[in-house]
């Protein structure tokens, strides 16, 4: 078989988009996208919020800051192109407390030297003309900041890489990854049907002169599979949300978001506008029992034995001990999540709150137990691994994508 000029692994909003800008810069090339699962956008990127970033929170000069930024823009721009709708109804990032204007004044600041549009430092009347059931002594408004269903943009650029040429095969998992000389040697593994009505799998190889891999929770297991991982590993956080009961919904106009407190991994309670009228609240994040653990006690004792024996997870645990347990207490006893979701909004109460769909987020963690923050772009023979976009990924997708083709031209010539 002719080798592929390029194989992508993984068909979320990254791959996706890292598929279409080389098309758009290489019309013609032999590209081939490969996706584990029988249907794109299957778990990150269809599983998040819906929100589009505007890069408030990002540490400067980042690539998450500069991505997200520029990301932004090039997102309503592809949605006003394929016709895909969304909202700029505005954030509020809500200080309850004396204690919480600092960090709220370092983050306009922060936003500010990000180039973030539009900003504005708001006191209580204000903020009750944008959110009227809202508590709070003082807030930053960010009006720019929007809801869209990313899993309308996923179709979207689907739609486009097939109409330039690209084939795309799904229930295709990448068991194998083999960099040669000249070129990439991909082992696969499919389902088939059998005679029996069961399926059965099916082993293949493919070459490729280079492969991406953008492979969400299992980013780390594919850059292993070439000694590429640099030691991080993909430690998985699941998170459930609530949803508002529809009499309830006119409480909540747009995104309330807390100040995030920079001594904690995760962000906290926080209330959302979705695009088809619904608002979510959460999630929170406990450790899932398994890599697409969306249910509580969805377990792969594997994949649980892989985070329990990496010794970054118990330095992780050590620092965030105290945070874990009320996040797991939050999880399991509904009135405590009620009464941090009220101080935000005090009109709420538990009968408000119905249950609503699960998330997990894959977590790159390093060896000493810090959590990776930015994106990670890693270099190998004739493969380079997305080894972590957490959120604002889905936000900044197309322009993740143009730096990844920018690090893959450079290092294929291709």
């Amino acid at each position: 078989m002719q080798p592929y000029d390029l194989i992508i692994v993984g068909a979320g909003l990254v791959g996706l988009a890292t598929a279409r800008e080389y098309l758009r810069r290489r019309p013609g090339l032999r590209l081939l996208l490969l996706e584990k699962e029988p249907r794109i956008a299957a778990h990150q990127s269809g599983h998040n919020s819906g929100v589009l970033h505007t890069g408030i929170y990002y540490t400067p000069g980042s690539l998450k800051a500069r991505a997200c930024v520029a990301g932004h823009r090039a997102m309503l721009a592809f949605c006003r192109e394929h016709g895909i709708p969304f909202q700029l109804c505005g954030k509020v990032i809500v200080a309850l407390t004396e204690e919480e204007l600092p960090r709220l004044q370092a983050l306009y600041e922060r936003g500010q030297r990000n180039g973030v549009q539009g900003l504005e430092l708001i006191g209580p009347e204000r903020l009750h003309e944008i959110e009227p059931a809202a508590a709070g002594l003082k807030a930053i408004y960010s009006p720019n900041t929007g809801i869209v269903d990313f899993t309308r943009v996923a179709a979207a650029l689907a739609a486009e890489i097939s109409a330039h040429g690209a084939e795309l095969r799904l229930s295709c998992q990448v068991v194998g990854l083999l960099p040669r000389a000249d070129e990439v040697v991909v082992q696969i593994r499919t389902q088939a049907p059998a005679a029996s009505g069961q399926r059965r799998s099916q082993e293949e190889e493919l070459r490729a002169r280079a492969v991406i891999t953008c492979a969400g929770l299992y980013s780390d297991r594919l850059a292993h599979l070439t000694g590429d991982d640099g030691g991080l590993r993909i430690v998985p956080f699941r998170g459930d949300y609530y949803v508002l009961r529809p009499e309830k919904r006119q409480l909540v106009r747009g995104l309330i978001y807390p100040v995030p407190d920079p001594r904690f991994p995760f962000l906290g309670v926080h209330l959302t506008l979705r695009p088809n009228g619904e608002v979510w609240v959460g999630p929170n994040a406990v450790l899932a029992l398994a890599r697409e653990g969306y249910g509580r006690w969805q377990l792969h004792p594997r994949e649980l034995w892989e985070t329990l024996s990496y010794g970054g997870f118990w330095r992780l645990a050590r620092r965030y001990w105290r945070m874990g347990l009320a996040e797991l207490y939050r999880d399991y006893v509904k009135r405590a999540y009620v009464r941090e979701v009220q101080r935000y909004v005090p009109a709420l109460d538990e009968r408000d709150l119905l249950p609503g769909p699960s998330g997990v987020r894959a977590q790159a963690l390093a060896p000493d137990g810090s959590l990776v923050d930015d994106f990670v772009i890693r270099r190998g023979q004739r493969v380079l691994h997305v080894q972590n976009a957490p959120s604002p990924a889905a936000t900044s997708s197309l322009v993740i994508a143009q730096m990844i083709v920018d690090e893959a031209q450079a290092q294929f010539a291709l």
